[in-house]
Order: structure tokens, then C-alpha cells, then sequence
């Protein structure tokens, strides 16, 4: 078996390079561990030393893999550096229309502009450009026009191991407004869920290893 300080070292290196999120098989091939159970055990030793160093780096699990990324606690000083890779994030229409198609996923272009009431092609536009949402079908409607959904980007951009993990919302939304509110509940909170993500690591790391 290999060595745990030499294991670490190598699950660190591969998540430092990687640009998206590394499911834990690929992880495991691409460091030269046994499996996905030890890579991701490796995975939790490594947050455990960033933890106890004070390091202002952590591996998150998203979008269905791991990747190493800046504390949340850390994203003031980091918008400061005009240099600083950091994306631009969606505007408020965007983040109205982009928490509709997160939530009723599938959906077509008329229901969006049905809830929000206004046109919303060229926000649905911008939002595809960006990755954030693609074209998943058509409807059976007259026309067959498109369904959208969200993508891998989505979840990674937003800290969620999958879809399912959006923060569970009740009633319909009927006006632009509900939109607003529960855009301030849901997707504007990304970075709490991330940092709490984060606290539960470990955990939820040892329940992995338990049940591999």
C-alpha cells in the first residue's frame, strides 16, 4: 500500500492541476492509488492537515468529484486582486431566470417568461454562453420547442454535489417577486452551503470509507 504522506502528496498535485471537479476513480488512477475508497480517504487526511495548518485551501466534494479551491472565509481578499481569475457571476435577472430553470428543470422558454413576466432570450442566451444551462430536449408541444436544464458547470460554480442538494423550496412561484425571494434563500447562499460542505467533510468522508 502505498505511503499515506506519499498518497496525499500525489491526490494533492492532481487536484491542484485539474480544472473541474475529479470523480474519485479518476482521482485514484490519476495519483496512483489503489481505488475511489482510498483516494478518497486521502482526500479527507489532506482536508484534516489544511484544517489543522490553518491553510486557506480545502478539497471540496462537487459536481460529482473533488477539487481543490480557496476557503469561502477567503473570497473578500480575493476579489480584491482585479488579476485574480474569479468568474463573473450571473446578473440578477440571471440568477432569477437560472434559479427557475434549477428548480423546474425541464423546462421551456414560455414557462420561464410566463413566471418572470418579461422576455427572457437574451438572458437564456448569456446564461448558455456561460455554461450554466444547456438545451437537455424538446417538448412534444406544437413546434417542439426547447427544454433547459442545468449542467456540471452549474453545480460546481454553485457548490453541489448534485441537483438534489438545492435547499428544498414550498409552493409555486407565481410572480417575479416569489423569483427574487427565493433566489435571496437559495442560490445567493451558495457560499454558506459551500463553507458547510466543508465542516461536514470529514464526515461524511469516514461514511464513505465505511461503506466501501
Amino acid at each position: 500500500m502505498i505511503d499515506d504522506k506519499d498518497g496525499m502528496a500525489r491526490v494533492e498535485a492532481v487536484l491542484f492541476l485539474a480544472k473541474e471537479p475529479i470523480p474519485s476513480r479518476k482521482l485514484a488512477l490519476l495519483a496512483d492509488v489503489e481505488d475511489g475508497a482510498r483516494a478518497r480517504a486521502l482526500v479527507r487526511r489532506l482536508n484534516e492537515r489544511y484544517r489543522r495548518v490553518g491553510s486557506a485551501f480545502c478539497a471540496v466534494e462537487v459536481a460529482g468529484g473533488f477539487q481543490l479551491r480557496a476557503a469561502p472565509e477567503f473570497a473578500p481578499w480575493l476579489l480584491r486582486l482585479s488579476e485574480a481569475p474569479v468568474e463573473s457571476r450571473p446578473t440578477g435577472s440571471a440568477m432569477e431566470t437560472l434559479a427557475i430553470v434549477a428548480y423546474e428543470q425541464p423546462i421551456l422558454r414560455a414557462k420561464i417568461e410566463a413566471i418572470r413576466g418579461v422576455h427572457c432570450g437574451d438572458v437564456l442566451r448569456q446564461l448558455l454562453e456561460q455554461d450554466l444551462i444547456k438545451i437537455v430536449g424538446r417538448s412534444e408541444e406544437l413546434g417542439r420547442p426547447f427544454l433547459y436544464g442545468t449542467t456540471k458547470r452549474f453545480l460546481t460554480a454553485f457548490g453541489l454535489t448534485r441537483i438534489e442538494d438545492l435547499p428544498r423550496r414550498n409552493g409555486e412561484w407565481t410572480t417575479a417577486a416569489d423569483v427574487k425571494k427565493e433566489v435571496a434563500k437559495t442560490l445567493a447562499a451558495d457560499a454558506k452551503k459551500s463553507a458547510e460542505r466543508l465542516g461536514d467533510a470529514s464526515n461524511v468522508e469516514k461514511r464513505n470509507d465505511a461503506n466501501a
